[in-house]
């Protein structure tokens, strides 16, 4: 009877995945067990906001193997994305900019990440010869839960921003992960938590929404407020949302670990369309149609152009009082939505009180 075909060991995974563009994998077991009471705690605090999805599906995040039958393994990887050039601090302190988070300036993650992963799926596959072999890929695409198992895999530790950290690549990296029944060997354990005493991000977080270890309150998040939130932005948090108009990367920009943090060679990830620097104006002056064309393929699509034009008023409202700010949103407020319509007039009335 033939010898059953000898699994790849992780240093020829992480070649492959090299190959792919991630610059790193780790390989873990499946047991969350260490998460799950502060998983817990965090929604039965409300911190979660809008986001229902984060309590559905529970029992699949904290149990992989009931998300996917039999997963024994679990391969996380990560990308760097930060572009070179964007000039992240200098759009900040620009009011009359819009400032984009910087992970959406280029291409949508979801489509660079779960493709190669799936290739790099197959390419274990087929150095296995196992015939009942499984994989899924994922990228912030399912009840995983990604950063926990990232951790596990060797790749970072949690940060007081809830952040993944690696000391060599600071936190500007996508992370995602293969699930596998293959009984792949683990590498090694889990980074050691080095923020210790630092308080930077907490301190530097604008609206505050770092409400403890590793602990967002999404609620008071920008990055949530101005993505995942629907209804109105709470109005005492506008003034402290400033020019951010997708995401906020306050956290990570104060970082002592991002001092030297590497950009990404990836193409994919770099701004287009001139994101990474465009007034306010010119943005908030898009119809819908220009808005679906410029975001077509990016993650901007995720708040919807009604979204977009609420976090722009806002960010008007939170910028000079010129005559063309000011006349930008006297001229959508007619055909403007309800919603879209109060952060006009809120914009408006601050606007015209400086």
């Amino acid at each position: 009877m033939a010898d059953r075909p000898q699994l790849p060991a992780a240093p020829v995974i992480e070649n492959w995945a090299q190959e792919l563009g991630f610059q790193q994998i780790g390989i873990t077991h499946v047991d969350l067990s260490a998460h799950e009471s502060h998983v817990r705690e965090w929604l039965a605090k409300g911190f979660h906001g809008e986001m229902g999805y984060m309590a559905r599906n529970l029992d699949k995040r904290l149990h992989p193997a009931r998300l996917e039958a039999e997963t024994c393994a679990v391969i996380s990887a990560r990308m760097n994305y930060l572009a070179e050039g964007t000039e992240p601090l200098r759009v900040l302190h620009r009011p009359d900019q819009a400032y984009l988070s910087r992970y959406a300036l280029g291409r949508d993650y979801h489509k660079v990440l779960r493709p190669r992963l799936a290739k790099l799926a197959l390419r274990i596959n087929d150095a296995a010869q196992t015939l009942d072999a499984r994989f899924r890929a994922f990228t912030d695409s399912a009840p995983v839960l990604e950063k926990a198992l990232a951790e596990n895999a060797g790749l970072g530790w949690m940060g007081k921003h809830s952040l993944l950290i690696h000391p060599d690549a600071g936190s500007w990296f996508f992370i995602g992960e293969i699930y596998t029944n293959l009984p792949l060997p683990e590498t090694s354990k889990a980074e050691v938590d080095r923020c210790g005493a630092c308080r930077a991000c907490m301190n530097h977080c604008p609206t505050g929404a770092i409400v403890g270890d590793k602990i967002v309150d999404a609620r008071r998040c920008i990055s949530y407020l101005t993505i995942e939130h629907k209804s109105a932005i709470p109005l005492e948090l506008r003034p402290l949302i400033g020019n951010r108009v997708f995401g906020c990367d306050d956290c990570q920009l104060c970082c002592p670990w991002n001092r030297n943090a590497p950009t990404t060679a990836e193409a994919d990830f770099k701004p287009r369309h001139g994101l990474d620097a465009t007034s306010l104006v010119e943005l908030f002056r898009w119809d819908e149609a220009t808005f679906l064309r410029r975001t077509e393929g990016s993650a901007l699509r995720r708040a919807g152009y009604e979204g977009w034009r609420r976090n722009l008023a806002v960010a008007l409202g939170n910028g000079p009082p010129t005559a063309e700010a000011k006349q930008a949103l006297r001229d959508a407020r007619q055909d403007a939505s309800e919603l879209v319509r109060e952060h006009i007039d809120w914009a408006l009335e601050r606007l015209e009180a400086a």
